[in-house]
């Protein structure tokens, strides 16, 4: 009897692990310290933004602020907080793409790159094919990635201001209630943009402070989730 209790114990506690997003100080810890390796120990690192026209950033009317844009503002940071580090910050994305597009080229040109940290930002367009076909394809893109032994971030949506954010009921909320339970239930990590803006809204600041569009941020915006990604860092 005991050793049925310590087994369910055990199994019980590893499906608690399975179902809780990574824990944000441990997750990268290996790649922590290799980015304070010194040379000639260590090796060139590969970090990989894909998406949509967030991470490639599209600020208003098409203009591509490339150096404003968090995927670059991630780059600076972590070249600051580690001098000795090289390293290379990869943006896959493409404007106006969803998941499905996403995951279609991914093999070729995400995994062709071999990162050792992967981000996944495209909510916002997954609106155009609904939840059941973009979580499809969300999973096929982490678990080809887990496949490799590449360490996974999913980002929830930036808003968009002709949604209101404080309604649990709109579509980038569901997109975003996706994304925190397969970052949850593959033990991933998370950096879940959409709550950041939404408690923003929460305590009365006006999101067009943050946007350059409707559905773009500004460097503001982006700086907003460049911050929450470098945690993950530190």
């Amino acid at each position: 009897m005991k050793r049925f209790s310590f087994l369910a114990a055990c199994l019980l506690m590893a499906g608690m692990m399975h179902g809780q997003v990574a824990d944000r100080q441990t997750y990268l810890n290996e790649f922590k310290k290799e980015m304070q390796v010194k040379w000639p120990k260590n090796r060139t690192l590969n970090i990989v933004f894909h998406g949509h026209s967030v991470p490639s950033g599209y600020f208003h009317g098409g203009v591509v602020n490339t150096m404003q844009a968090y995927p670059h503002l991630v780059f600076h940071g972590i070249k600051t907080q580690y001098p000795y580090t090289v390293l290379n910050v990869l943006t896959t994305s493409i404007g106006g793409e969803q998941a499905e597009q996403g995951e279609k080229r991914f093999a070729d040109e995400v995994l062709t790159h071999r990162p050792d940290v992967l981000f996944i930002d495209y909510a916002l367009n997954d609106r155009s094919i609904g939840l059941e076909r973009a979580e499809k394809a969300w999973r096929k893109m982490v678990e080809a990635a887990l496949a490799k032994g590449i360490k996974v971030i999913l980002l929830t949506p930036t808003p968009d201001l002709k949604e209101n954010i404080l309604d649990e009921k709109t579509p980038l909320a569901g997109h975003a209630a996706m994304i925190r339970r397969l970052a949850a239930e593959y033990h991933v990590g998370l950096v879940d943009s959409y709550q950041l803006f939404k408690e923003k809204a929460a305590k009365g600041e006006d999101l067009k402070a943050y946007m350059s569009q409707n559905n773009h941020p500004n460097s503001a915006g982006h700086s907003c989730v460049a911050g929450e990604i470098m945690a993950w860092f530190f």
